[in-house]
């Protein structure tokens, strides 16, 4: 598959190019700043855009089969992350191409808190994540909002995503946080990526959210 990755160069970005490119697909991988470029897999098609850019977002979607949206604003422009996904819905739509949106955990119902989500449970989410989470609760608003012309999935991760193994190993979810047995809610980079790919792969979730986590 043609694969774009906008945001190839942040933590998830990175990790669902390397998976990408490990399955055989032909990824082009989109920094704003050409000075990243060193960061990405010579592997990859190396190419600048602004997410938040219409135009950008429509011609390096353009002939993909799948576009992921790995985009992070840097801390103070947590809200970046709704005017991004806005423009990334209307480059997509038309195109033919899939739009994953790699989004957060706020919108995520807590277990057992009769609805209760995510970001307002100050157990999962502390002061400095909240912008973030509410930003990103936005977000899922914005693409759940989104027209028929646009071919979306929202994969939400655990509350804690860091850097780790690569195991293969995932369990997936709906709406609800996932949490383990121990009260653990989290996954790899490397393994969020493989279940993203997985999806990418074999679609289950077309115009839906998931999550996953160990």
């Amino acid at each position: 598959m043609r694969i774009t990755v906008f945001g190839a160069a942040g933590n998830a970005g990175s990790g669902i190019v390397t998976e990408a490119l490990s399955r055989g697909h032909r990824v082009t991988a989109v920094v704003r700043d050409p000075a990243r470029f060193d960061r990405l897999p010579a592997a990859a098609l190396h190419r600048t855009g602004d997410a938040a850019d219409p135009g950008d977002t429509a011609r390096l979607s353009a002939g993909q089969d799948v576009v992921v949206s790995a985009v992070r604003p840097a801390p103070g422009s947590e809200q970046d992350l709704v005017t991004a996904t806005k423009s990334l819905l209307a480059g997509v739509a038309g195109t033919g191409a899939r739009l994953l949106v790699v989004g957060g955990a706020g919108s995520l119902t807590v277990p057992g808190g009769n609805g209760r989500t995510v970001l307002d449970d100050p157990a999962w989410v502390p002061d400095a994540w909240r912008p973030i989470a509410r930003a990103s609760t936005d977000q899922f608003t914005v693409v759940r909002a989104s027209g028929p012309d646009v071919d979306w999935t929202y994969v939400s991760p655990p509350a804690v995503l860091d850097h780790g193994e690569r195991t293969g190993r995932y369990r997936l979810g709906g709406d609800e946080l996932l949490v383990d047995a121990v009260g653990n809610s989290a996954i790899s980079y490397e393994d969020f990526a493989v279940a993203l790919l997985d999806e990418t792969e074999h679609p289950r979730h077309r115009r839906s959210r998931f999550t996953v986590a160990y």
